[in-house]
């Protein structure tokens, strides 16, 4: 009965009633002729089932013309949600059909409501960290100033040893300002991708060469495989420099002394596919999925030593976005981590 058309019903009502009142009045009439009743009873039938379908099915048109404007109403909104659940298969069952939307609706709003729980959870954690990240240069900087208008300021031997200091707090802020406006452009839109077409190795050995000495410092060996054949790839070279810059840097902090990290680079279809590897200290599987959020930090402590903001990998994800691409990683503790992310072939 579930699937049976709210018509049929109505037709079997009707078919039941009419029996029925053809039964009573037959019963009346039971002192009458054979042939009279018999006559009777087809007339009564043929009436009473005439009159209730008529009733039933105008019954019906009124309320099945609310439930078609209520389902319209119901489907279209559901369908107007970013998040509309898939798409539902309809019958002859214009009541069914209602059920269908409006349980398919209380399901999107359930997951709605989750998701907005979630991004409450963000916003939080995500105002906490920013606080906290420019809480600690500004309380630097203050403990500088206030030690100079203290009377060091006289002394030379930390005058000018707490302004150079101050300036490094003061650059702190305003890279993590500039990152920050970065990341809300490249959400928003406002920063557009200049494409161009450019030899991607080319690109990858100035980063290498660039970060030399850093990777010296905890000899570690920054290495690409077939450096010397060209790779033309359409795609920012300006924010494709700074995924670069971002991934080895990374994995310099976070690698292994003496140990390696090797670029590599796969012709898939249309796309280069870019592989950076490293033997470092590796990624729980509990923080991989949380590790391209902005400022989050697998182990915090450890990570403001090792300075930089806590943005890098959320600004790699944006401009990984903006090229209609996307960056995956996989990592294994004590072995090493692995990101990949393609780029269009020009």
């Amino acid at each position: 009965m579930k699937n049976t058309s709210p018509k049929t019903i109505l037709l079997i009502i009707a078919i039941v009633l009419a029996i029925a009142v053809t039964f009573a009045l037959s019963q009346i009439t039971n002192g009458s002729s054979g042939t009279s009743t018999f006559q009777l009873v087809i007339f009564t039938f043929a009436l009473s089932f005439a009159s209730l379908v008529l009733l039933l099915l105008f019954v019906n048109i009124i309320i099945l013309n609310k439930v078609n404007k209520l389902f319209a109403t119901v489907k279209n909104f559901r369908l107007q949600s970013d998040k509309a659940s898939v798409n539902i298969e309809y019958n002859s069952n214009d009541l069914n059909n209602l059920n269908n939307e409006i349980l398919a609706w209380a399901e999107d709003r359930k997951n709605e409501i989750e998701q907005l729980k979630k991004l409450e959870v963000y916003r939080r954690e995500f105002l906490g960290n920013v606080s906290h990240e420019l809480k600690t240069p500004i309380f630097n900087i203050q403990g500088y100033v206030l030690t100079l208008l203290d009377g060091g300021l006289e002394d030379p031997s930390i005058n000018r040893n707490y302004l150079v200091r101050a300036e490094k707090s003061v650059d702190r802020m305003i890279t993590i300002i500039d990152d920050l406006e970065a990341i809300s452009q490249l959400e928003t839109g406002e920063l557009q991708i200049e494409l161009e077409r450019f030899d991607i190795n080319v690109l990858l050995k100035d980063v290498i060469d660039s970060l030399e000495m850093k990777a010296t410092a905890k000899g570690i060996i920054l290495s690409t495989v077939d450096e010397n054949k060209p790779i033309f790839v359409l795609a920012d070279r300006f924010r494709i420099r700074q995924v670069f810059v971002n991934l080895l840097v990374n994995s310099i902090k976070y690698g292994k002394e003496y140990g390696e990290t090797k670029v590599r680079f796969y012709d898939v279809g249309n796309n280069i596919s870019i592989e950076v590897a490293d033997n470092g200290i590796g990624i729980t599987k509990e923080h991989l999925p949380r590790l391209f959020e902005r400022f989050y930090r697998v182990d915090k402590s450890r990570s403001r030593d090792q300075g930089g903001t806590g943005l890098g990998l959320a600004i790699v994800k944006h401009i990984m976005e903006a090229h209609n691409q996307t960056i995956t990683v996989m990592s294994t503790e004590s072995v090493g981590t692995v990101f990949t992310f393609s780029l269009k072939k020009a």
